[in-house]
């Protein structure tokens, strides 16, 4: 099942467009994440010779990037970005990019130098400072995957702390003291995963109901901070719009 509608964000002058996306589970969410992405990527690649994607963390994504594994596309086409990192080593397995190559990014053949990690492992501020160097590159992500968590956050954009939703904002920023562990981390802001030809929400589980209803609400969660030209398709499964798991 499928509807839109506009979410007006507290505050602000303009209406978030989103379509919303309903699946019956989080297996058949999942799916047609993965199919979604793969259509993306090829109609990109056929009309300007590269996909350019950031990638989000999480469990729902990451059963997407297992998915794509098996796919037949244009691998050398791909250029892979993260929406956020933990600032811990390039091995720990909190890391976003080390889930994704573990699961996905190892066994495809994307060049090595189209994997932009954020180097988070310098810290903050300097890991901020050096992948906005690297976003310089591209004007327009063809795909923007995120996630929303039980407090409305996405990325590492949390309630009450920067989210640098405005025009001018830097592509990247720095978060301390964040309210999940690790409290140091680095994150795209609002405005800079809001440019982008496709942005596309992975939300399941029931703990995600109140942060579904405040979104749709219009309440100003980070969520609700980014706007992309095209609008934003949210892929919900069920019970996350209902609140229960049957």
């Amino acid at each position: 099942m499928s509807f839109e509608a506009g979410v007006r964000h507290c505050g602000a002058d303009h209406t978030q467009n989103c379509r919303w996306h309903i699946y019956p589970s989080i297996r058949c969410l999942q799916e047609r994440a993965a199919l979604a992405v793969l259509r993306n990527a090829n109609r990109s690649i056929a009309e300007r010779g590269a996909f350019h994607i950031v990638l989000a963390g999480g469990n729902t994504p990451k059963a997407v990037y297992r998915n794509l594994c098996d796919m037949e596309t244009q691998w050398a086409a791909w250029h892979v970005y993260f929406g956020d990192e933990r600032c811990v080593a390039p091995d720990d397995p909190e890391r976003n990019s080390k889930m994704a190559e573990d699961v996905w990014l190892d066994y495809v053949p994307i060049p090595p130098n189209q994997i932009h990690s954020i180097p988070a492992e310098r810290g903050g501020d300097a890991a901020a400072l050096a992948y906005n160097e690297v976003l310089q590159s591209v004007s327009l992500f063809d795909l923007v995957l995120l996630g929303l968590g039980e407090d409305g956050h996405t990325a590492s954009l949390f309630p009450g702390q920067e989210w640098g939703e405005h025009a001018g904002s830097p592509a990247v920023i720095a978060v301390h003291g964040a309210p999940k562990p690790p409290p140091d981390r680095v994150s795209l802001s609002a405005n800079r995963l809001g440019l982008a030809r496709q942005v596309v929400f992975l939300v399941s589980g029931v703990s995600k109901h109140q942060a579904v209803l405040d979104w749709v609400g219009g309440k100003p969660i980070p969520a609700a901070s980014i706007f992309p030209p095209y609008g934003i398709d949210v892929l919900l499964e069920r019970a996350c719009m209902l609140g229960d798991d049957d």
